[in-house]
């Protein structure tokens, strides 16, 4: 009955159902946090478009939110996506190179921030009764997919590629003309990505920081 025959009956609906909610959120949170931590440096552009809201309905990218996440969920491979960009006027911060790698630092962070409330969730659902099992099973995997996303993202994002977060970080320790060129290479980020995916450096480069992270909260949470 309930959770447990959705997972004995239907494997695939129960991945779906476990994935959807720590997905939105870990990509809602994420734009939201660079949005808010631009408005508090001086840029309220987000703000004044809605965009520092919660509710999924304002970020949500067709393809990036909905499509390639249920895509790679059903099909077993590493879960990843993204939603709209917050858009951030860096002529209105106080001091725009340095605001900007802060504002980017704001969704990694973000990122770890929601890793740990989903230890929390994850932790609190396996001390549950087990008369409550139909509620304890469900929370207990949508926090391990919760810890596994917002981890993934976190360290997705803070590789020096652009237009990844990371590569504004770095922009905003390096001198004014190196930063200049090294964010010239954006418009080949996409281009970068992918051939990384495909040629599997990606996964190299991403597994090893990824499990340690991942691992050392489960030890936190005695998970």
């Amino acid at each position: 009955p309930g959770w447990k025959g959705v997972f004995t009956s239907s494997p695939a609906k129960a991945i779906v159902a476990v994935w959807a909610l720590p997905v939105l959120f870990a990509i809602t949170v994420h734009e939201v946090a660079h949005g808010w931590v631009a408005r508090q440096l001086g840029d309220p552009t987000a703000m004044m478009l809605g965009r520092l809201t919660l509710n999924p309905l304002k970020h949500i990218d067709p393809i990036g939110t909905v499509l390639v996440p249920l895509i790679l969920i059903v099909a077993g491979g590493v879960i990843f996506g993204w939603a709209k960009p917050v858009p951030i006027a860096a002529e209105n911060l106080h001091h725009p190179k340095r605001d900007m790698a802060l504002v980017a630092a704001a969704g990694p962070v973000s990122n770890l921030i929601m890793a740990f409330i989903w230890a929390l969730i994850m932790k609190l659902a396996l001390l549950l009764p087990n008369n409550l099992v139909n509620l304890a099973l469900p929370l207990t995997y949508m926090g391990g997919a919760g810890i596994t996303i917002n981890v993934l993202l976190m360290v997705l994002n803070l590789l020096p590629v652009p237009p990844l977060d990371g590569s504004r970080v770095v922009a905003g320790f390096l001198p004014d003309p190196l930063a200049w060129k090294f964010s010239r290479i954006e418009q080949y980020g996409l281009i970068i990505l992918l051939l990384l995916m495909v040629s599997g450096i990606l996964g190299k480069i991403m597994w090893p920081p990824v499990l340690i992270v991942q691992n050392t909260i489960y030890r936190m949470f005695g998970l």
